[in-house]
């Protein structure tokens, strides 16, 4: 399975949570709101949930395997500096 396109959206509150991906998989199926999250340490991606009558939140769609884990999140957390970049360039053009 190839990751064809990700599309990432930036975020602009105060919050933990930076952007929102969308993932296309051969070029034939896509997951929405992968969020990207800054914790302690370093960002990471949190996939798609949903909050079950209990309060708990279950994932939609995740990866079954940590390779694919780390596959999806490196190619995110890549996308979403490579954003980044442009927008301090933007406001460094600006300047």
């Amino acid at each position: 399975m190839e990751i064809t396109d990700i599309r990432v959206k930036m975020v602009t509150t105060d919050s933990r949570m930076k952007a929102v991906a969308s993932v296309t998989f051969d070029n034939s199926f896509v997951v929405h709101d992968i969020k990207v999250i800054a914790g302690q340490d370093k960002l990471f991606t949190a996939m798609p949930s949903r909050r079950t009558p209990e309060g708990e939140y279950k994932d939609i769609a995740h990866p079954i395997n940590s390779s694919m884990r780390t596959m999806l999140e490196s190619q995110i957390l890549a996308k979403y500096e490579e954003e980044l970049s442009k927008i301090d360039s933007e406001i460094g053009a600006e300047e």
